[in-house]
């Protein structure tokens, strides 16, 4: 990537096959139970549209200041090793950003790893003060990857 833009990754192993990770990850209406941001208003309003799942699905969500605005398109699924996703936010800032799940398998488990591409705007020039991007989108990762772990490891 260039210097204009910004990447985000994390990535976790999960004990349970590629394809309940995958199912999490491409029907919108999982990711209550797993994605960092679902909690931060439990008053957030959320709308389902195009497709149940994968390719074409798509997700929006209005919220307080913490849970902002914004929306997100699944862009291409892969049963059951990518998920991309085409993320954008209204609010606290507008940004538009690639956002992307690749699921390996590794014997028994499941290698999931999450990345965010986007163009480096003056909110994420901001964010350098404060560790960067990085820091900030990558502890929300750790948390979502730990809670993705939980929920297919339970089913």
């Amino acid at each position: 990537m260039g210097e204009n833009t910004f990447t985000v990754s994390r990535s976790a192993t999960i004990g349970a096959p590629p394809t309940t990770v995958y199912e999490l990850l491409s029907n919108f209406h999982n990711w209550p139970k797993w994605s960092p941001w679902e909690e931060l208003d439990p008053n957030m309003e959320r709308n389902f549209s195009g497709a149940e799942a994968g390719e074409g699905a798509e997700y929006s969500w209005s919220g307080n200041k913490k849970a902002g605005k914004g929306r997100m398109r699944i862009i291409e699924a892969i049963t059951p090793s990518k998920v991309r996703i085409a993320l954008t936010f209204v609010k606290p800032f507008k940004s538009e950003n690639t956002t992307s799940f690749t699921i390996t398998r590794k014997g028994d488990n499941s290698e999931v790893t999450w990345t965010m591409v986007g163009a480096k705007s003056i909110f994420s020039r901001v964010m350098v003060l404060f560790g960067g991007m990085d820091k900030m989108i990558g502890k929300d990762f750790e948390k979502g990857l730990a809670k993705l772990k939980r929920e297919a490891e339970r089913l």
